[in-house]
């Protein structure tokens, strides 16, 4: 019977993809520690989810007002830890969980990417994921000593290069590589062993990798593009995606669309699993969860939004009137997250402005938030999960630890209940407990001749 992934998304910060998360009165607030994450690990681990997931941005959301001073004070996504030493805490103190973690392929290198997530994949007993960004803006272009982001499409030009090559380096080494043996002074088996050479457009690499072959051959490939190109990305690539579907006949129909590209390029869709953002509010009853989520809206101040808006789509929303509609030029030339500057100019049908942007998107809020017992919220994923609209969910939370502790507690059992959801891991690891087959080398290479 077909079963529900579930995914934690985290922040590697203080606060959760909601930047007023750090301001809610339960929320822990010793981020910088291992014992958070592991904590929130084990919480996930409890309740069976096969991963959890830490997103990173290069930057502070410092493009609103030119200058870092109100971000700080009022605590905008300002802490970011390096998520892969996060991911290793957390993995450290999980035994079961999967944990995937964001590395960009504009301000890194390939062979990096690759021996980093490949190593954490042996010290994690084959649990690690990569989540594949481009990144967003000017602002982690100057942080990594560029002067500007790359163009949109570029971007995503570069990243199917560097694609390739981590590819490569993780299918250098052949299963069994490695014999060991002390008597006959053998340590592995050359033939096994693969050079690697590449030249392309952006990117080269020549070399041997140095990394082996992990217990589930290598990292699970996470992507999340919502734009045309980024989509026609992640079917050439993901073996799971996260979206950010707006309604239920929308999901049913970008799903499907998507689904669709998957089978074009050779791969089969039922091993490509799509997971939607959920925001959760829930408790013992409705009541309770409404009085909850009444506090969270409290909460929120509008430099959140506008904050994080500016760091999304890469332009300075201070430089705005509220109700001043955007020029043509301004929204061309907004070269982050383009979906949502789309999706806004779709809602309003006009030149939107700051004000618009900020009620559309309801950046820095729960969008769409889930509120109610765990019955409510289960019947709403149960909706969604056999409508065809999505395999699973992201389940992103308003504060920490709390959020996960609340869905482990009132939602996994009723779904659980259902059907629906797993009651024990499939297996060690992460690849296993997203029903994935270990990749063989060189699997990939059809995608790109499809293509």
């Amino acid at each position: 019977m077909r079963q529900m992934v579930m995914v934690g998304f985290l922040q590697a910060q203080n606060c959760t993809t909601l930047a007023s998360a750090w301001r809610h009165p339960e929320a822990r607030s010793d981020f910088t520690t291992a014992a958070y994450y592991q904590h929130i690990g084990q919480v996930l681990e409890a309740g069976k989810f096969q991963m959890a997931f830490f997103d990173d941005r290069l930057a502070m959301p410092d493009i609103y007002g030119g200058n870092p001073a109100e971000v700080v004070a009022n605590g905008v996504r300002v802490v970011k830890l390096d998520p892969v030493a996060t991911m290793m805490a957390m993995g450290f103190g999980t035994q079961y969980l999967g944990i995937g973690s964001t590395a960009s392929t504009t301000y890194y290198e390939p062979f990096d990417v690759a021996r980093r997530f490949q190593t954490v994949d042996h010290m994690i007993g084959g649990r690690a994921a990569w989540n594949v960004v481009t990144s967003v803006n000017d602002a982690e272009a100057h942080n990594m000593g560029r002067e500007v982001h790359m163009d949109h499409d570029l971007r995503y030009d570069r990243a199917d290069e560097f694609m390739e090559i981590v590819l490569r380096c993780w299918d250098s080494w052949e299963d069994g590589a490695i014999v060991c043996d002390k008597p006959s002074g053998l340590f592995a088996h050359p033939e096994k062993v693969h050079r690697l050479e590449f030249k392309g457009k952006f990117l080269n690499s020549s070399g041997t990798f140095t990394v082996p072959r992990s217990p589930q051959g290598h990292p699970v490939v996470i992507q999340a593009g919502s734009s045309g190109r980024g989509k026609r990305f992640a079917a050439r690539w993901a073996e799971t995606v996260f979206v950010g579907y707006p309604d239920l006949a929308d999901g049913k129909r970008q799903y499907a669309e998507f689904k669709t590209e998957v089978a074009r390029l050779g791969r089969d869709p039922d091993q490509v699993t799509v997971n939607t953002i959920a925001y959760p509010v829930v408790a013992e009853t409705r009541t309770e969860a409404e009085d909850k989520m009444a506090l969270i809206d409290s909460l929120y101040r509008e430099v959140d939004g506008l904050s994080l808006l500016s760091e999304a789509l890469n332009f300075d929303f201070k430089t705005k009137a509220m109700d001043e509609a955007f020029s043509d030029e301004e929204l061309g030339g907004m070269s982050g997250m383009q979906a949502m500057r789309d999706r806004v100019m779709q809602a309003t049908g006009r030149n939107p402005t700051v004000r618009d942007f900020l009620e559309v998107t309801r950046r820095g809020r729960p969008r769409e938030a889930m509120v109610g017992s765990g019955r409510d919220i289960a019947d709403r994923l149960e909706q969604w999960f056999e409508a065809r609209a999505c395999d699973g969910f992201v389940v992103a939370g308003t504060h920490m630890p709390g959020s996960f502790e609340d869905f482990v507690k009132f939602v996994v059992p009723e779904l659980q209940r259902r059907g629906l959801y797993r009651t024990e891991y499939a297996g060690a690891t992460l690849r296993e407990n997203l029903g994935l087959p270990v990749p063989g080398p060189g699997a990939w290479q059809s995608r790109v001749a499809a293509e």
